[in-house]
């Protein structure tokens, strides 16, 4: 059998109920003829959504084909570091916004990973934090307009707020984080804000959207009352005066690190991120919220919002996004001529909008077309690409 080096895939969309039914078929012809929610189309070996590659016409795991032959297809690094492709690659559309949330580092998903699997706790159950033992630093690149929280807001920001607001319900927590403006303040206070219920909860978001709809043009109180719409009721509805409101533009991107309370709320990008699914949520869900959990793998250190978004490093048409992990590459390309490209690690290419071509110096070629992927393992070592338009590539 020939080797292969060009591997089309085939990829699993999560209908999660939170997804577009519209903007991936939109942006890429990808038919939805039952009308469900396109919330996120996976590329990678997740078991949770893994996908399927094309070997001499026959679709097989992408999981399975590798761990046939890890070293050549991952590269001896690779497979000695992660043992497994390490990032899964995914485009995310969102109508409504995801739960406010906090990826744990390696270290804390290690432990809390081993800690439920000795208690017996089911992978489905509700209750269980960890899936998988990974930490989950993610990197997010906009194909359209694309609102984001990401980052607790300086001290001073979040103090005006509240301090503006006057809630007779929170003036206890308020006051205790105007005496103590720093982590351990901010920690107390948002878990305090977390563990309201019943009529003290009530009553705070009543007074927060009432506020709220006298604030017409703010952004952060706009998005407030539109969260209110989708999520009544919820405490993460005080989340947009906490964090930072951020709205990327078509090609900006923005990092995400571990630890950091984090939600996307409307918008269809490019996500990549280590190959995890683990999540503690804070907010804007009916589902589990540990906030005991959440608050011991969160660090309450503000950032600066300049800081958030990733700048690229550009060069002969080509966006290069660093990250501070090994897990994951990432780069844009643009208006490619027979682009000579090195093959170090195992490579998932993604058309944006035109056709990609690829050629091998075997004389292999493949045409990857606008809204699909391509599987390129390890030992390729060198390809050809040429497009018209834009593809991403992920590596690591």
């Amino acid at each position: 059998m020939t080797q292969q080096y060009f591997l089309p895939m085939s990829n699993v969309i999560q209908d999660y109920p939170w997804g577009s039914e519209t903007s991936i078929s939109t942006l890429f012809g990808i038919e939805n003829p039952e009308h469900k929610p396109q919330a996120e189309l996976w590329m990678g070996a997740h078991p949770n959504g893994c996908s399927h590659v094309f070997i001499d016409n026959h679709l097989v795991r992408l999981d399975q084909w590798v761990a046939g032959d890890p070293e050549s297809i991952l590269s001896p690094s690779v497979q000695q570091q992660f043992g497994e492709l390490p990032y899964l690659f995914k485009v995310l559309a969102a109508e409504n916004a995801l739960s406010i949330q906090v990826h744990p580092s390696k270290e804390q998903a290690e432990k809390g990973y081993l800690l439920e699997q000795q208690n017996g706790l089911a992978l489905n159950a509700g209750s269980r934090n960890y899936k998988d033992p990974n930490h989950k630093p993610e990197l997010v690149y906009a194909l359209t307009r694309y609102q984001a929280m990401n980052g607790f807001r300086p001290h001073e920001e979040i103090l005006k707020y509240f301090n503006t607001l006057d809630i007779l319900e929170l003036s206890e927590l308020v006051a205790k984080y105007n005496s103590e403006p720093n982590p351990k303040g901010l920690e107390q206070f948002f878990v305090g804000l977390l563990k309201l219920e019943g009529e003290i909860k009530c009553r705070a978001i009543d007074a927060l959207l009432s506020f709220a709809s006298s604030q017409q043009g703010d952004e952060t109180f706009e998005l407030i009352t539109w969260l209110a719409e989708r999520s009544p009721g919820d405490i993460g509805l005080f989340a947009p005066l906490i964090l930072h409101v951020l709205t990327l533009e078509p090609g900006q991107a923005m990092y995400l690190d571990a630890c950091t309370p984090h939600a996307y709320c409307k918008g269809t990008g490019l996500e990549i991120m280590a190959n995890s699914d683990n999540v503690l949520r804070a907010g804007l869900t009916p589902k589990h919220i540990d906030v005991a959990e959440l608050a011991a793998c969160t660090v309450f250190e503000p950032k600066r919002r300049e800081a958030l978004l990733s700048t690229p490093h550009r060069e002969n048409g080509a966006e290069h996004y660093l990250v501070p992990v090994k897990d994951f590459k990432f780069s844009v390309y643009a208006n490619q001529h027979q682009r000579e490209l090195s093959v170090e690690t195992p490579e998932i290419l993604f058309a944006l909008d035109e056709p990609v071509h690829l050629t091998h110096e075997n004389g292999e070629v493949a045409v990857l077309e606008c809204g699909h992927s391509m599987f390129i393992p390890a030992f390729t070592k060198h390809y050809s690409v040429s497009c018209q338009g834009k593809f991403a590539r992920a590596y690591c």
